[in-house]
């Protein structure tokens, strides 16, 4: 299965993707405080959101298809999310955002299937981890610029081309990255979820190389691709440590939290994992008594906001 084998020859072009991200990003900076709305946020005194918006077109204009077919898809989707917040539907038990994102998932699922198979689940679900990586500066930028940089070490010596798709990921990061890391700006669901559909499209690309290499065929693919997510997952479980341990603490009541329930935050946390629960529990509340369980991160997973 050669999918999206191509070859970055022009260095130049990852340059220009540097530069256009550094530029879109302190256009947004300073426009989105104007525009107001969904689009900045008291938080930190006053923050840009969904200044994402920048890596999200230099993903869609570099990005070799059909890989930015689908980063396309969640973005256009994710930044409606950013548009229209927490707007809730009359009738219905999530908000009209939610929505969204969630038509945003399952198109790059089924639109993705006819490219990468089954492994298009895995491609929509590292959307999660990388929004609770966002709500922290600099934490979803360092995720994708550590995992991308080792993708790119890895798919060079899988390859032998020095050049590939994981290189634009990590220019555009870099172009975005700075005032994120100074706390400025957010990148919002559009950024995050774009940045997470292409890592995941990446993971996939090297899972194609070590399936072809030890005859594990498609399977292989969905197993490499999701030991990569879990990979990102506890990366940025380390990375956000202090800050999860204080909200499931303080917010949660889950006291003396183990590495578990951080990894467990950053799978199944935020709206949509809350909206799942719902779904699935009701009212109830699980308690978790086991060692094992609670040391495997069970009290964050079956915790429901809206047990009674």
């Amino acid at each position: 299965m050669n999918i999206m084998g191509i070859n970055i020859t022009e260095i130049p072009m990852l340059i220009m993707a540097f530069l256009i991200s550094c530029i879109l990003t302190i256009i947004f900076y300073k426009l989105f405080p104007r525009l107001g709305g969904n689009l900045y946020t008291t938080i930190r005194g006053g923050t840009p959101r969904a200044v994402g918006l920048a890596p999200f077109i230099v993903l869609l204009l570099f990005f070799p298809p059909p890989g930015n077919y689908l980063i396309g898809i969640i973005g256009i989707l994710a930044f409606l999310d950013d548009i229209i917040g927490r707007k809730k539907i009359k009738g219905l038990p999530f908000e009209l955002g939610q929505l969204s994102r969630g038509m945003g998932m399952l198109l790059v699922m089924v639109v993705g299937y006819f490219y990468f198979g089954l492994t298009s689940i895995i491609i929509a679900l590292m959307i999660q981890p990388m929004n609770i990586a966002d709500m922290q500066p600099g934490t979803a930028s360092s995720t994708i610029l550590i995992m991308s940089l080792i993708m790119a070490i890895l798919l060079y010596l899988t390859t032998g081309n020095p050049y590939s798709a994981a290189l634009i990921i990590l220019v555009t990061c870099l172009g975005y990255a700075t005032l994120d890391y100074q706390g400025k700006i957010m990148m919002g669901e559009v950024g995050n979820h774009s940045f997470g559909v292409s890592l995941g499209i990446v993971y996939t690309l090297l899972g194609i190389n070590v399936a072809n290499f030890h005859n594990w065929g498609t399977g292989g693919v969905f197993l490499v691709v999701l030991v990569l997510l879990i990979i990102t997952s506890f990366l940025i479980a380390f990375l956000r440590r202090e800050n999860l341990k204080n909200f499931l603490e303080t917010s949660l009541q889950i006291h003396n939290p183990k590495y578990g329930d951080l990894l467990m935050d950053v799978l199944s946390g935020g709206g949509l994992g809350d909206l799942l629960r719902k779904i699935i529990l009701g009212k109830r509340n699980i308690s978790v008594k086991n060692k094992f369980m609670i040391f495997l991160g069970f009290r964050r997973l079956l915790y429901n906001p809206y047990g009674i």
